[in-house]
């Protein structure tokens, strides 16, 4: 009898690793799943690097809003390569154990890159608004330096915000054996295996939900509104159709990046299973990187047009 209690406080208080059962339903689509998410990852690397690659050496593309999608394409990154290469792992080894410590580093970039992304988002919407608003003031407003700060303050506010998250957790202890179901540390399956009183943690993140996520959701739909506003008012059809075409594909990434992340968090989790909100968690952090690239590559003429000049003048260097 004493040594039963003594195994279950062992098993309660001294979990060091945690396993991920990642996509154990999937039986025989395992490895096909694996191939399929290798090409998005390598699909979503190469796009954002060349994103990242074509403003940086193109100098028509050196203005503020070019170099804000730049960081944009290097937090999608982020979220990628902290998320797919354990999801790989997973899915060839038919789960994965993974350090406590490790888990929750992973929560962490997690949780700053989604920030940094709300951020960025945001960023990018004020610079929309002021370029077609406010035309005349833009470049007294938007000036050489105002771009680097918005930035930098975008990256400070994920890195910061999220570390209460992860000294938080420092404080929760887990229960044996220490299972999540997921291809990744999320903190709603984490939370489900503590034994903990996490009360305060889910007040903590949901705290922060409202002010960055939600305030800023609302602040890029009310830049929106000036915007759709300002363009209905310009006279020509070309006009409209110009100014239209400098913001439509920011905000066909909004529109996929929040409409992910509205699904996950705003959706009670009873109202569906587990198994969906994986499919959706995959939607936000597999996804969703890699149509940034595709739309701005599809839908900016700046980026077809910077591309075409690297292609073409390689050509024409090739001949000669």
């Amino acid at each position: 009898m004493a040594k039963d209690l003594h195994n279950m406080v062992q098993n309660q208080t001294n979990v060091v690793q945690f396993k991920l059962l990642g996509f154990s339903e999937l039986q025989g689509l395992q490895t096909l799943v694996f191939w399929i998410l290798t090409i998005v990852y390598a699909a979503t690397l190469a796009g954002n690097t060349l994103i990242i690659a074509l403003i940086f050496i193109s100098h028509p593309l050196h203005c503020p809003m070019y170099f804000f999608l730049s960081h944009l394409s290097a937090c999608d990154i982020l979220i990628s390569t902290n998320v797919l290469p354990n999801a790989l792992k997973i899915l060839l080894e038919n789960g994965l154990q993974m350090s406590v410590q490790n888990c929750f580093t992973q929560l962490y970039f997690f949780g700053a890159s989604a920030i940094i992304e709300c951020c960025l988002l945001s960023v990018m919407s004020y610079d929309r608004y002021l370029a077609i608003c406010h035309p005349l003031r833009y470049s007294s407003i938007m000036n050489f330096r105002l771009p680097y700060y918005l930035a930098t303050l975008s990256w400070i506010m994920g890195l910061g915000v999220a570390l209460i998250t992860y000294f938080l957790l420092l404080n929760l202890y887990f229960c044996g054996p220490a299972s999540i179901d997921h291809f990744f540390c999320d903190l709603p399956p984490l939370l489900k295996i503590s034994c903990s009183d996490s009360s305060i943690i889910e007040i903590a993140v949901s705290l922060v939900a409202v002010v960055i996520a939600l305030l800023q959701f609302v602040f890029v739909t009310i830049s929106y509104i000036f915007i759709f506003n300002s363009i209905l008012r310009i006279s020509s059809t070309v006009g409209r159709h110009k100014a239209f075409s400098t913001c439509s594909a920011h905000l066909s990434v909004v529109c996929a990046y929040y409409g992910s992340l509205i699904a996950i968090n705003i959706v009670p989790a009873k109202d569906y299973s587990f198994n969906l909100k994986k499919v959706l968690s995959l939607l936000n952090t597999v996804v969703t990187p890699l149509f940034n690239p595709l739309i701005y590559s599809l839908r900016n003429k700046d980026i077809q047009e910077a591309i075409y000049r690297i292609v073409f003048q390689n050509k024409k260097s090739k001949k000669w």
